[in-house]
């Protein structure tokens, strides 16, 4: 465990951790909605420091991303835990689930980058559960691994709030930033978020690094041609060059009652995508 950053002390020895917005008050010996910061005598601890669930030598387009250093292949890592609750989750064991872990030091973690360049790996990625909620580790690798001339990427929700974003961002070369959907209602209902925060982020890592966008189309929730357009015209004012990824739902976790997404589907909300965006896939 490491003592963690953005959080302040109030009343009867209880916390309000400050790195997402979800902002929650800690009494003694709880831990918050991620299950990862947990208010230990007074002070907020990170859980899940230096713990690593996952590992691979992924290639960059899975992660994904079509538009940054394409052919390559990228050291991606995850832990434990999330900010969001999205009932169709499909790395659910690792996000919302209790796994076991192995303690990896953020600087055996750049030197393990440096191994896999002999590979074709260009860095490393936080990714395959929410890495913001894996903050201080996050942020002492990424400085480590940019040390040694190589590259960091974030796979993430976006919930996460200004200031500790920015002074992450000095770090980061690229972010792929799942838009969930473009309505409020969905983020509360199936994610436990705020779209609104999520588009914060956004507009604020698009100044910042690369950034390509993710929206996972299900069914009957989020699939509507007017939905995706307007997603798509919101990008397009970012910067109409920005890669929106239309990726395939597939039951998983709590919702296993809606099928596969259609393939004609897909190529309809791509189709109006297309009028807005240059790059989507």
């Amino acid at each position: 465990m490491k003592k963690a950053m953005f959080y302040e002390k109030i009343d009867n020895g209880s916390v309000q951790c400050l790195l997402c917005p979800h902002g929650c008050k800690l009494a003694p010996d709880s831990t918050g909605r991620c299950r990862a910061r947990k208010n230990l005598a007074g002070d907020l601890y990170s859980l899940n420091y230096e713990r690593l669930a996952s590992v691979a030598l992924d290639p960059i387009e899975k992660k994904p991303l079509r538009h940054f250093h394409p052919g390559k292949r990228i050291l991606s890592v995850g832990t434990f835990g999330c900010n969001f609750k999205c009932s169709y989750c499909q790395n659910w064991s690792i996000s919302q689930g209790d796994i076991t872990t192995q303690v990896v030091k953020s600087s055996e973690l750049a030197d393990l980058a440096m191994k896999y360049v002999e590979r074709g790996s260009i860095g490393v990625a936080y990714t395959y559960n929410e890495p913001s909620i894996w903050y201080e580790y996050v942020l002492e690798s990424a400085e480590l691994v940019r040390e040694r001339g190589l590259v960091n990427v974030l796979v993430t929700n976006g919930f996460i709030n200004p200031e500790p974003l920015t002074r992450l961002l000095p770090y980061v070369d690229a972010m792929n930033i799942d838009v969930k959907a473009f309505n409020e209602k969905f983020y509360s209902k199936y994610c436990k978020g705020s779209l609104d925060i999520v588009k914060k982020t956004v507009e604020q890592a698009v100044d910042n690094c690369h950034v390509e966008i993710t929206t996972l189309i299900i069914p009957g929730l989020n699939d509507s041609t007017s939905e995706i357009g307007e997603l798509a015209k919101w990008l397009s004012s970012l910067n109409p060059d920005i890669a929106l990824h239309l990726t395939r739902f597939y039951p998983s976790y709590l919702m296993t009652d809606i099928p596969p997404t259609p393939d004609a589907r897909i190529a309809a909300v791509k189709e109006c995508a297309e009028l807005y965006l240059r790059h989507v896939y």
